[in-house]
């Protein structure tokens, strides 16, 4: 039965991907958005998107609460239709689409040992492996593989394409990621969905479960943090910008100085949420409250 779910899963998904490809990147990208538009507020996960609204934004009216789900599932909708396209998103060339800002001072790696490159579910959030091949960084994201193994395998090979060769799978990824950086590597993170075997921090004024993985690779290897933002401009275009990591002086308690340091990032990536809301992924599960 599971083989015959994924199948249709991948069936109905290799349509969409076959569909979105002939459309090309714009009109792809416009008619996800439509698609989003459309379906998104049918889905279950529209009343997760709900819940975290309501808690994240009480001095909102009820209004601006919809205007910004609206334009998650248009902002959602775009990601997949952009999929089929994502070997376009260039930053030189006759029709660049990603404009990166990258501080001169915030180098690709310190002493030897790699960078790491935070970041969550804003815009697209494949720009920022995309943008870091194109300037020549050398490194591996960590990605959540679907569930699916055959839509699974066609990311792979994709990402593959146009971000960095290196994939590290988060189910099992703390070895490699030590390994990466200890070789001076970069690794490119998306840290804003819920891990129940992290550590509690707040988040829009709750206890979220964030994985503590980035904090531990800082303190025992003493590898940089930057953050990066993403953001949709007008269509398929994004603007990358990376932001200068967290300030932070260790006590010497290992465990205390996980549980703060993960407290900053975690901060840093609600102020992001917060700077543009309508472009953040309000559908994970994020709280323990959120059904």
């Amino acid at each position: 039965m599971k083989a015959l779910r994924y199948g249709a899963e991948a069936a109905l998904f290799f349509f969409f991907m076959a569909l979105f490809k002939l459309l090309g990147l714009d009109r792809a990208s416009a008619f996800g958005g439509w698609i989003g538009r459309a379906i998104g507020p049918r889905l279950r996960s529209d009343q997760t998107a709900r819940n975290n609204l309501a808690a994240a934004f009480p001095e909102k009216s009820a209004a601006e609460r919809d205007a910004i789900r609206m334009a998650m599932w248009d902002n959602l909708g775009r990601v997949i239709g952009e999929y089929p396209h994502l070997g376009k998103f260039t930053i030189n060339g006759a029709d660049p689409r990603l404009t990166v800002d990258f501080p001169a001072d915030i180098a690709p790696g310190t002493n030897g040992v790699g960078r790491m490159y935070l970041s969550g579910h804003f815009g697209n959030w494949e720009m920022l492996p995309i943008a870091a091949r194109q300037l020549g960084h050398d490194g591996a994201a960590v990605v959540r593989p679907p569930n699916n193994p055959l839509v699974a395998r066609y990311l792979e090979q994709l990402r593959g394409r146009v971000g960095p060769k290196t994939q590290i799978a988060k189910h099992a990824a703390a070895r490699r990621m030590f390994a990466t950086l200890k070789a001076g590597r970069e690794l490119y993170m998306l840290v804003d969905q819920k891990n129940d075997e992290g550590v509690g921090v707040p988040f829009f004024g709750r206890n979220a479960m964030t994985t503590p993985a980035p904090a531990a690779l800082a303190l025992k290897l003493g590898a940089k943090i930057a953050f990066v933002s993403n953001r949709r401009l007008d269509g398929a275009r994004f603007q990358v910008t990376v932001h200068p990591g967290p300030d932070f002086l260790p006590s010497g308690d290992e465990k205390a100085d996980i549980q703060a340091l993960t407290a900053l990032i975690t901060a840093r990536i609600e102020e992001m949420v917060r700077e543009n809301p309508s472009q953040w992924l309000w559908i994970h599960r994020r709280w323990p409250a959120a059904r």
